[in-house]
């Protein structure tokens, strides 16, 4: 069965939402990552001012995470969906409007809280309808998000040809229509009145010590996927001479995502539970940082020399394949079934900070490689990062602090901690 057919084989919430994944990375991509560049050249504005305006879209979602999580359990995911993509669509349209400061952080602020309102809205919905196949729906998540982050900055970089107004615009548009699609095709599920005050809710998720556990596990193959956007291309360019090697990068990854993703999953699937394949996830990746660090020191750039970066990053995709459907098939079994998207705005406030974290640290090694320390300093630092977080999650595996495949797919258990007391918030 080939990836369409899968997508076909699932209900119609399942199949609409993967097409607006990909819809969201490629609205984001051909906007974002061109925003810095049209701060400071276009505009004119500070390094301070262009990291302010930055950072205020990063903190403003991964801040609110977990906002965004409770409100899909309390009002529902198809709402908190909608509203996410209506939020984004006016942030993206005041960058193409404004120029002036205060619409620009306030631009920042709203696509920042759009994304903390429907990234684990988004996957609690999918975790919801997908049943007993959440693994593979998930799969086929990847497949689409990634395909819309390949996407969007190529397209991206059609519309400045014209202008980065053009570009913001195009971005506008697109979120309103996926908001529009949404709207009218996204069935709605009932939501069951809560038990619990939204601070019992939290206390419940912080209090369980197996989730806690398992998010700080996982903080390698967040801190080592954002090497995506900085050590690798970094590294391609120095080795090939080429600028516009990072490209092929994300290419050769998107690529084996589309043929590869859901045969993978599906085939691990029945070999073994899904902490099993978490774990072989952090280890590839973690390896993948392995070869490039071999033409780390070279003298001179030379073509040949993008192949050993080249392979780095295909299996650090390949890890990222393996781990990442079944991290999201094993996290809405840690808790209650109407605390999923809880656990999911935790699990990514908890993985945000390890991205920013890990840029920082590898940043740093960067800055020091060749002067302070050795030009392999950055490479050996990911492969520690990688193969520390796959110990630490085979480590809660071998004391039985996680579920099970079966329980991840299959009926929620009851709670994983006491319940709290009902309060009012």
């Amino acid at each position: 069965m080939n990836t369409l057919a899968a997508v076909r084989g699932f209900p119609l919430a399942v199949r609409l939402l993967l097409v607006n994944q990909l819809g969201v990375n490629t609205g984001f991509y051909l906007l974002v990552p061109y925003l810095a560049t049209h701060l400071s050249d276009d505009l004119g504005l500070s390094a301070a001012v262009v990291g302010l305006v930055l950072g205020l879209r990063n903190l403003s979602q991964q801040g609110l995470f977990l906002i965004g999580g409770s409100a899909a359990d309390r009002l529902g995911a198809r709402g908190v969906i909608i509203a996410g993509c209506a939020l984004r669509t006016l942030g993206f349209a005041l960058f193409a409007l404004g120029d002036t400061l205060p619409l620009l952080l306030a631009a920042s602020i709203l696509s920042g809280l759009a994304g903390a309102l429907f990234n684990p809205a988004v996957r609690t919905y999918v975790a919801q309808e997908a049943g007993e196949r959440k693994a593979e729906a998930f799969a086929l998540f990847q497949v689409f998000a990634t395909t819309g982050a390949l996407l969007g900055p190529l397209l991206g970089t059609a519309l400045l040809l014209v202008d980065f107004r053009a570009a913001a615009v195009t971005a506008a548009a697109v979120f309103a229509v996926l908001t529009l699609a949404q709207a009218l095709v996204l069935p709605a599920r009932t939501v069951p009145a809560p038990d619990t005050g939204v601070l019992g809710d939290w206390r419940e998720a912080v209090r369980n010590c197996r989730f806690l556990a398992f998010s700080f596990a996982m903080i390698g193959m967040y801190g080592l996927e954002s090497q995506l956007y900085l050590l690798l291309p970094h590294a391609a360019a120095h080795a090939s001479g080429w600028d516009g090697s990072a490209g092929l990068l994300f290419l050769a990854g998107t690529v084996t995502s589309l043929l590869f993703q859901l045969r993978l999953t599906r085939a691990l699937k029945s070999r073994g539970d899904s902490a099993r394949w978490i774990t072989t996830g952090l280890c590839v990746m973690g390896l993948g940082f392995l070869p490039p660090a071999l033409v780390a020191g070279a003298d001179a750039p030379h073509p040949l020399r993008l192949l050993p970066v080249l392979a780095g990053a295909l299996l650090l995709h390949l890890g990222v394949m393996i781990a990442s459907p079944f991290v999201m098939e094993l996290i809405p079994a840690f808790g209650r079934e109407n605390l999923t998207g809880t656990y999911y705005g935790l699990y990514y406030m908890v993985s945000g900070v390890a991205a920013a974290a890990g840029s920082a640290a590898v940043g740093r090694a960067m800055d020091t490689a060749g002067s302070a320390g050795p030009i392999w300093q950055p490479y050996a630092f990911c492969l520690a990062l990688g193969l520390g977080s796959a110990a630490a999650l085979a480590r809660l595996r071998r004391r039985g602090a996680l579920p099970d495949g079966d329980t991840a797919a299959g009926p929620r258990p009851a709670a994983t901690v006491p319940r709290p007391r009902s309060e009012t918030t």
